[in-house]
């Protein structure tokens, strides 16, 4: 009995002495066991390679908050009216676009503001108003803030002044006065931005390139918190936001009605109760008739079949497009978009940017999905912002839908 405990305690000893060989050679304590390593795939693939519905577990594309997917789809692109001002600028043409994901409304002042206060922040704050100012913490600053304000000729980070910010990056408020001749635009210039009485309204007086700085920040700030804060592994991230092409736009505001002259599809701008269908200007003189003499707030009036808000009125919305006259026929029929580099030349005609859905301000007809028109790159009015978009990658949880 004895002899039989011994010779269990001596495979016991010799099983324990062994198991380190044992498990190295199945690289557990390698860094080579990792599966997804080149040895490892070797020889897990039995001399095959993977069949056609093996795919890397664990992956769904991330949904931001407040986005919705966009499906792929082909439609006429272009005009859907008469074209009254003879422009012959946008015929039709039949173009596909993949899916992506974007915004339901625009961005709203207290989305906005974050982004602003963070840049305040960075630069230091306002150097005549130092009680209030504070620090970002140090793993944000590097991993966010350095990444989005760099510096074109050299590629190294450069931290931006609180002018720099001030000019470049907060809304231009005055332009509530200077836009318009002899108008009392000091209670919006003093209370839009800042009173939370206006926090779910669009952001207004940002250009072109404070938008996109907008989208950049908006891309690492959800890096951040998926890679550090909640420790994700960083091998599949997120693709980045961005402003939507000209292209997508119009897609999107169509709401998949092919030809449709407004976003809700038919050719009236009142329902069948009187009721306006959008925030525009209904005549000579007349703001109010669709319940808001300025802009409203967001998502007020029916979402179009994509459950989209406000593609026609409210504000009128930058895209990623240089606005030209002969664009449309030029640019590919799949995923169209046309992006030459801006300039500081006041001359240079990629620096008009393409603008889209009409505003509060606007007549009808700049409320048409087929409507085109620009303002230049670093010009703001208190008629234009932006939604952000961002691209689908094909593979979801379907949870999306």
């Amino acid at each position: 009995m004895n002899k039989m405990k011994m010779s269990l305690y001596h495979k016991k000893l010799w099983l324990i002495m062994l198991l380190p060989f044992m498990l190295q050679s199945c690289f557990l304590f390698n860094k080579k066991g990792d599966s997804n390593s080149l040895e490892s795939r070797i020889n897990g693939s039995g001399g095959e390679v993977p069949l056609f519905d093996e795919v890397r577990p664990g992956y769904t594309q991330y949904i931001p908050t407040g986005m919705i997917v966009v499906p792929s789809g082909t439609f006429h692109m272009g005009q859907a009216d008469e074209d009254p001002a003879a422009t012959q600028i946008n015929f039709n043409k039949q173009i596909t676009i993949s899916a992506f994901f974007m915004d339901q409304t625009e961005v709203t002042n207290n989305q906005y503001r974050l982004f602003a206060d963070l840049c305040v922040a960075y630069s230091g704050g306002d150097p005549e108003n130092q009680d209030n100012v504070e620090t970002l913490p140090s793993d944000y600053q590097e991993q966010v803030m350095t990444q989005i304000f760099i510096n074109r000729a050299t590629g190294d980070p450069e931290q931006p002044t609180f002018d720099d910010v001030k000019s470049k990056i907060l809304p231009d408020e005055k332009r509530w006065l200077d836009e318009y001749a002899h108008h009392m635009g000091d209670p919006l210039m003093e209370y839009y931005y800042k009173h939370p009485a206006f926090d779910d309204y669009p952001v207004v007086g940002v250009d072109w390139y404070a938008a996109n700085l907008f989208c950049q920040w908006r891309t690492f700030h959800l890096s951040y918190f998926q890679h550090v804060v909640r420790e994700e592994p960083k091998e599949y991230a997120a693709p980045r936001f961005r402003l939507p092409s000209e292209a997508e736009w119009e897609y999107a505001a169509r709401g998949g009605r092919d030809l449709a002259k407004y976003p809700w599809g038919g050719p009236y701008l009142r329902n069948t109760l009187g009721c306006m269908l959008a925030n525009f200007k209904p005549g000579r003189g007349n703001y109010y008739d669709d319940g808001f003499a300025y802009t409203g707030p967001v998502a007020q009036y029916f979402p179009n079949d994509y459950g989209l808000y406000d593609m026609a009125g409210n504000i009128a919305e930058w895209c990623q497009d240089a606005y030209h006259e002969t664009s449309v026929p030029v640019v590919w029929d799949l995923n169209p978009v046309f992006n030459p580099p801006t300039s500081d030349d006041p001359k240079d005609i990629n620096n008009r940017r393409v603008v889209r859905g009409g505003s509060w301000k606007d007549i009808a007809y700049y409320c048409e999905t087929g409507t085109r028109t620009y303002q230049h790159w670093d010009s703001a009015s208190t008629s234009i912002g932006f939604r952000c978009a961002m691209t689908y990658l094909g593979r979801s949880s379907g949870s999306e839908f």
